[in-house]
């Protein structure tokens, strides 16, 4: 077993495990410091990637209801946009009807007036027609003799049509 401590291996084994594990007594705290640091440093990476993914998808559930909201609002506008709309046009058929139907009686009162005037022209036409065939009859007919009676006539009748 003496040989055994005559053998520069052995000798360089052991001074190794002396380096490893007094590196080890020297180093290790500080690894594992390290490696404690470290894992709390990833822990609190993982948190605040939980937090920041948490929000995320809060303010995307807050974005897609307010989409929801804005699109039953546009849907409630063009509703009422598509009512107005139909509310207008019914106003303007009424409008247009009535406007028609002024326009209608306007030209049928101008008409009856037009006809009614025509009438006139033709009764008054026809009237002094009459006066003059009339006194071209009296004048080849009646003598003076014959008028001058006819005016003693007319005379007397006078008091009787004035009352």
């Amino acid at each position: 077993m003496m040989e055994i401590f005559l053998d520069p291996e052995f000798w360089i084994l052991v001074a190794f495990v002396i380096v490893v594990v007094g590196g080890f007594i020297k180093v290790g705290p500080s690894i594992g410091k390290a490696l404690d640091d470290r894992a709390e440093r990833i822990r609190t990476e993982l948190d605040e990637a939980r937090l920041l993914r948490e929000d995320a998808q809060k303010t995307l559930a807050d974005y897609q209801l307010k989409q929801r909201d804005a699109l039953k609002e546009a849907a409630a506008i063009i509703a009422h946009a598509k009512a107005e709309a139909e509310r207008i046009g019914e106003q303007a058929a009424r409008d247009l009807e009535a406007a028609l139907e002024r326009r209608t009686r306007q030209a049928e009162e101008k008409i009856a007036q037009e006809e009614a005037k025509a009438i006139a022209d033709v009764r008054n036409t026809a009237i002094d027609i009459a006066l003059a065939a009339a006194r071209e009859i009296i004048a080849e007919q009646l003598d003076a003799k014959a008028g001058g009676a006819l005016i003693d006539q007319a005379i007397a009748a006078l008091p009787q049509r004035l009352h």
